[in-house]
Formats: structure tokens, sequence, C-alpha cells
């Protein structure tokens, strides 16, 4: 009898994943390969197309993955600062999915997990503004606008002067406190 060993990795899809994630942080969306991605997993160069079939398939599920985690943070808030403190801490604490998840130009725009998780976000967003009894259009914006700004701001480095230490979340709920008062 002939004993013949197979490599099972386990769970694949996840270890690609957390390779690109740690790629992106490291190096950038723009510096991603499935190639070294299967080469950080430990798996055949066509691992990964298996379960992504190309780059965008890649970085829509990476993009995927991190709508959903904002929506399961933004979802927890109690009113719409809390909603945009979450935002911030979300950018800060998962960079690399905030990098993919505002680089349309690297996904597939039709995905429709992508699509469904983008809109559960946009959701969420909108009904916290529509509580303020603002139009529901401007508010968004507006919103969204502060936190997305703020955040990007600060996970690119370009706060690090301007708050000279200050706690990052302080510093967001000054920024509210001034544009919406109290």
């Amino acid at each position: 009898m002939t004993s013949e060993r197979t490599y099972h990795h386990g769970d694949l899809r996840r270890a690609v994943l957390t390779a690109a994630l740690d790629a992106i942080s490291a190096d950038g969306p723009s510096a991603l390969s499935l190639r070294d991605l299967a080469r950080r997993a430990g798996v055949s160069h066509a691992a990964p197309a298996h379960h992504f079939k190309d780059r965008a398939g890649l970085l829509t599920a990476i993009a995927t993955e991190g709508f959903d985690l904002l929506g399961t943070t933004l979802s927890e808030a109690s009113d719409l600062r809390d909603l945009g403190l979450r935002y911030v801490r979300f950018a800060t604490g998962h960079p690399a999915h905030f990098q993919v998840m505002f680089s349309p130009e690297l996904l597939r725009p039709d995905d429709q997990d992508l699509l469904a998780a983008r809109e559960r976000v946009r959701t969420l967003l909108g009904e916290a503004v529509a509580v303020r009894g603002a139009d529901p259009d401007t508010g968004f914006l507006a919103a969204w606008s502060m936190a997305h700004g703020f955040a990007t701001l600060l996970v690119t480095h370009n706060l690090d002067r301007q708050l000279d230490g200050r706690d990052p979340e302080e510093a967001f709920r000054g920024l509210t406190s001034v544009m919406f008062g109290r």
C-alpha cells in the first residue's frame, strides 16, 4: 500500500488575505503581486488565483472585508459623533483595508459583495445624519467628508505636526465640537 502525502494549507484564502494586508501595510497596494503573496503564504504561485482569480479580485475581497468590518464598527455607534470617532478609529486600526477600500481604480466595480458592504456603511452613516434632521444628501457628504478627511490625514501622517502628541480621538472630538457645537 502506497501512502501519498497531500499538502493542505488550512485556510488558504485567509492566509493570502493576511499576507496581502501585511504587504499593503509595508509597501502599499501598488507593490502587491499574487506570486509574492503565494511565496509569503508558502503555497504554489497558482494557489491565490484559485480563490481570487487575479489581483483585482484579491483587492476587491480586501475592500469588501474592510467595509464589512467598518459596518460592524459603525453599527455600534451611539450617535453621529461616535460614528465619526469609530470611523477614524477603524482607519487607524485597519490602515491597509482603509487604503484599498477607497481606491476604486484597484477594484472590481460591479462586485455584488463589495456593493452590498459599501451600501451598508452608507446606510449607517445616512441614518445617523437623518437623526440630526439634516438634508440627507448634504448631511451625509458633510459627515463623511469630515470623518474620512480626518482619518486619511491621520493615517498618512499629515497631522503629526498639528497633533504634536495629542490624542487623535480627542482632536477629532474637538473638531466635531467646532463644526457642530457643544
